[in-house]
């Protein structure tokens, strides 16, 4: 019913030195966000290829020289000059494109599945989906604003949760299919809510994990509806997306915990559904206004 995979998505930091022998690199059937940075002039290209479908969305965090990047399609080598921080490539892993880079190199890797981008076409109402436009050293300000939101949580504990990245591969998806993409739009419907049965149903489910564990297409599935007709009918119900509900019923379940004194911070965060105490901290503060100490010294009986 959904596109998003069994595999959760995946985010992380790789860093390569000149003693890495990493000659391919083959993706899996998920969503992922992943930092690479070289720390020595590579001594050998990373061919890059995807178990499925795919295109790869890459964004320079910073300025290269030319000749500091290189870059191959089908085993021919696309020229290249220095290229800007926040560049994008978008390309099509079907290609195999090879890469190569001296030290300095610094860039945020998007693996974005066809289905999904599929999916999002079928429920924005757009037609068959083809061939992409792709691009290299582009600048796309979206692209760009995406990568830098993502650069503080990739390789730490406080990723976001697999729901957060379910919605932000449909996102990222939807803005390839508009700027990239040679479908066009077909009229559609007015948006409609979910069903009276349909909305107990996620709720249920969405309390019943509040650690976020639950993925956009456990939800999509109970409700006998594709990842992005939930996803928008869910919007339509509630008035937000399922990963913000989901976060504000987490704060409300950390408030019920911070009102008794004698519970430690660290074990409400984790008994709200938080990976620990910083990540708990920063989402309470951007939704209440105030640290969680502070609103215990306010309302803790």
């Amino acid at each position: 019913m959904g596109s998003v995979g069994a595999l959760e998505p995946l985010t992380n930091t790789l860093r390569l030195d000149h003693t890495s022998m990493m000659s391919s690199h083959r993706y899996a059937d998920r969503f992922s966000i992943v930092r690479v940075e070289t720390v020595g002039d590579r001594a050998v290209p990373i061919r890059k290829s995807s178990n499925v479908p795919a295109l790869l969305v890459s964004v320079f965090m910073q300025p290269v020289v030319a000749d500091g990047y290189r870059l191959w399609f089908d085993g021919a080598r696309v020229p290249l000059g220095s290229i800007s921080a926040l560049s994008t490539n978008v390309v099509d892993l079907e290609a195999e494109p090879a890469m190569w880079g001296a030290s300095g190199l610094d860039y945020v890797h998007f693996h974005v599945r066809r289905s999904a981008i599929e999916e999002t076409a079928r429920g924005l109402g757009y037609g068959q989906v083809g061939a992409f436009r792709l691009t290299v050293g582009n600048h796309d300000a979206v692209l760009a604003q995406m990568a830098k939101m993502m650069l503080p949580m990739l390789g730490t504990p406080s990723a976001p949760i697999p729901l957060a990245l379910d919605y932000f591969e449909l996102i990222v998806g939807a803005h390839l299919l508009q700027r990239y993409g040679g479908a066009q739009p077909r009229p559609t419907a007015a948006k409609r809510g979910l069903a009276v049965w349909q909305q107990r149903r996620a709720t249920e489910l969405l309390r019943s994990t509040l650690d976020g564990s639950l993925r956009l297409a456990d939800l999509a599935r109970a409700c006998d509806l594709s990842v992005s007709h939930f996803a928008r009918s869910f919007k339509a119900s509630f008035g937000v997306t399922c990963h913000r509900w989901l976060m504000e019923r987490r704060i409300e379940r950390a408030q019920e915990l911070l009102a008794i004194a004698t519970i430690p911070l660290a074990q409400v965060a984790v008994q709200s559904g938080f990976a620990d105490q910083a990540a708990f901290t920063r989402s309470f503060h951007r939704i209440v206004g105030m640290t969680p100490g502070r609103w215990r010294r306010e309302h803790a009986r």
